[in-house]
């Protein structure tokens, strides 16, 4: 039994870091892609429009944070090396803005909408062999969990988060430059907040705005 449990364990864990790399990959890609249709060539020139998920790989953000986060129970989580854009290419510096940030989270809504289909596709094959599709749906059950939990957590407007790109376009021009200062060192501070106060203060409110998000719609749409 414990032989069982541990398999399974196992199985859960890999499924999870599985599901997590296409993610961020295609989070970070759509990004760069959608800067260099604006005219940016940045992401391009650096390779960053691989889908080589090397090329993408934070030491601790792709690695070491989701795997706490997947020893800890929950799911896999964290963020891949930003790709790299350079504003001053846009037509138009606040609209870009709002697109290249949001490309990301829509890449994770696609994926997320795609999983949750093959899973309830996917489930009339079930009495084939129950056994091996119990694995499958629970596969298409954390790779759309996941990516929806991409997708919201990024949308939250706070930098260094996706969801800040609304902020651009709301400053005066000359406040620009300070603020991209501001978000290129926001992202280590941002983590630590929001993983060591919650211990500090027992109440996570991003843990409770996941729950009704992204937990929620997965479930929905299973």
């Amino acid at each position: 039994m414990d032989q069982f449990i541990d398999i399974e364990r196992l199985g859960l864990i890999l499924i999870m870091a599985v599901s997590f790399v296409p993610a961020i990959m295609f989070h970070e890609v759509a990004h760069g892609f959608m800067a260099w249709k604006l005219g940016d060539p940045t992401a391009r020139s650096r390779g960053r429009l691989s889908l080589n998920p090397l090329k993408h790989i934070d030491p601790f953000g792709t690695v070491l944070l989701p795997l706490m986060l997947i020893l800890s129970g929950m799911p896999a989580f964290g963020y891949a090396k930003p790709v790299p854009y350079n504003p001053r290419y846009f037509k138009d510096i606040r609209k870009g803005e709002v697109l290249t940030g949001f490309a990301g989270p829509a890449a994770n809504l696609v994926l997320g909408l795609l999983g949750a289909l093959l899973g309830n596709v996917a489930i009339n094959f079930y009495a084939l062999n129950p056994a091996i599709m119990n694995w499958v749906l629970t596969f298409f059950y954390y790779f759309t969990l996941v990516n929806f939990s991409l997708m919201f957590f990024n949308i939250l407007p706070i930098p260094p988060l996706d969801g800040s790109s609304i902020i651009a376009p709301l400053l005066p021009p000359k406040a620009l430059p300070k603020y991209y200062s501001i978000q290129r060192y926001a992202l280590p501070i941002f983590m630590v907040v929001i993983i060591v106060l919650p211990m500090l203060i027992g109440f996570n409110p991003i843990g409770i705005y996941m729950q009704y998000t992204a937990y929620g719609l997965t479930n929905l749409l299973f």
